[in-house]
């Protein structure tokens, strides 16, 4: 008879496993409106300042959800130094951060900077319904989503093995959000681009002894009702969420 050894690995409560080796992944805030209008992968290219007004309350609510204590890392590209900011001058409180460049966005190489109606005629193969590129293209100068995935996967397995049992709060990219899901669940990088990634969302990947295990996928933040009391915890609608949203 085979005996049940993983039972303590079950979400069976509202709140998740404290000393679990747990990544909090956020896509960076809504780039400028100049800057969308162009394919800018890992250009360096600023926030929307109007945005990061109106969108105050998602900062808030991303304070609130965040966990202390928690590592800090972001990608070398401001617009997630930026976001990182915003979130901690939002009621989480001073905390510096690590840059690490195995997070950033996928190189788009010598086609940066370049109108998206431009882009059909120079690819080599169809795109990606959601996705610029199909995940095996390579930009001339850049790389691949696949090449991506294992960039980005190294760098997970390598943080997780460097601080085991901690929370660790990244702020990145969609791509690179969309690499670590892949690599979590072992699949294919055309597969992963499914997955909706949107600005400020959070994503929150567990490794475990057993292997890595999603916790929930872009999940929204959400505001605090208006009749809301001090200690109100809140909670998300994200169908997308596969365990409860409990702090660590």
């Amino acid at each position: 008879m085979t005996i049940q050894k993983n039972h303590s690995n079950f979400l069976d409560t509202p709140q998740l496993q404290r000393g679990v080796t747990r990544f909090w992944l956020i896509r960076h805030a809504l780039v400028e409106q100049n800057a969308r209008m162009r394919l800018y992968g890992a250009m360096d290219v600023p926030l929307c300042p109007d945005s990061l007004v109106a969108q105050r309350w998602m900062y808030e609510a991303l304070a609130r959800r965040l966990p202390h204590p928690a590592l800090w890392f972001t990608s070398p590209l401001s617009r997630t130094q930026q976001t990182a900011r915003a979130i901690q001058q939002a009621g989480y409180g001073p905390h510096e951060w690590q840059v690490e460049p195995d997070l950033t966005e996928q190189s788009m190489g010598e086609w940066h900077g370049i109108t998206h109606d431009t882009l059909p005629e120079r690819l080599s193969l169809p795109a990606h319904p959601f996705w610029s590129v199909s995940a095996t293209e390579l930009p001339p100068e850049g790389e691949s989503m696949v090449q991506v995935c294992a960039r980005v996967g190294a760098c997970l397995d390598r943080l997780a093995a460097e601080h085991a049992g901690q929370d660790m709060v990244v702020v990145s990219h969609g791509g690179a959000i969309r690499a670590a899901l892949a690599h979590a669940l072992r699949i294919h990088a055309e597969t992963a681009l499914h997955f909706s990634v949107q600005n400020l969302a959070l994503s929150v990947i567990e490794r475990l002894p057993e292997g890595w295990r999603i916790v929930t996928v872009n999940e929204l933040p959400m505001p605090l009702p208006a009749s809301a009391e001090d200690g109100y915890e809140e909670t998300t609608v994200n169908s997308a969420a596969i365990a409860a949203t409990g702090r660590a």
